[in-house]
């Protein structure tokens, strides 16, 4: 039987919180533009994602590259969208103020992240509310005062052991899940991914932090 590649998750998103992921690229070969491999966002792994938003601008290019764009807004932030060559005709029909969703494959080019889209609809202005109000009921709730005590201590702990390791070049993210077994993985998955984001550790290779304080 033929091996079936598994298709990865269109996760629905707001613009803004997909920009504020963490953009990891394959270091496995030297090139001045590395391949996307995927957005940590929480304890997400961002291939695909769904989003709503509004065309904000429209741009072709017919030249020896045929290109189109559409830049679209969905009231958090801004992201292009871009087709090449026969996909052109994904965007004939669609105008600057038009409401769309997008179903697609995160890409980057230039350090520009972007949307190659497999799916694009347009939809009632409408919806933008609809899937704002979507996205927000999946929000968690707030934490309670002991909770943000124990992440705390938590995410000291974290640090503690990534400074422990600095003599070795790192710590690998497995290591630190295992070293912690009375908190949740997804847990600690969350606050590493907050020290990267506020740029307390880094990232050398994937899967490995440092402390850069």
């Amino acid at each position: 039987m033929p091996d079936f590649k598994k298709r990865e998750i269109a996760y629905k998103i707001r613009v803004g919180d997909l920009l504020k992921g963490n953009q990891i690229f394959d270091q496995s070969q030297e090139t001045t533009n590395p391949k996307l491999l995927h957005i940590e966002l929480g304890t997400n792994k961002l291939v695909r994602v769904n989003l709503i938003a509004n065309i904000i601008d429209k741009y072709q290019s017919d030249g020896e590259k045929r290109f189109a764009s559409l830049t679209v807004d969905d009231g958090s932030g801004q992201i292009k969208t871009r087709v090449f060559g026969e996909d052109l005709k994904k965007f004939e029909n669609l105008t600057q103020g038009d409401t769309i969703l997008i179903i697609g494959l995160l890409r980057s080019f230039n350090e520009e992240l972007y949307i190659l889209p497999e799916i694009i609809k347009k939809q009632d202005p409408r919806y933008l509310l609809v899937r704002k109000l979507e996205i927000e009921k999946d929000q968690p709730k707030p934490l309670t005062t002991n909770q943000k005590q124990e992440i705390k201590s938590l995410r000291d702990n974290i640090i503690d052991s990534i400074k422990a390791e600095e003599q070795n070049e790192g710590i690998d993210k497995d290591q630190i899940i295992m070293k912690f077994k009375d908190s949740k993985p997804e847990l600690i998955t969350q606050e590493i991914q907050k020290l990267l984001e506020e740029g307390i550790i880094y990232e050398p290779r994937p899967g490995r932090v440092r402390y850069l304080g």
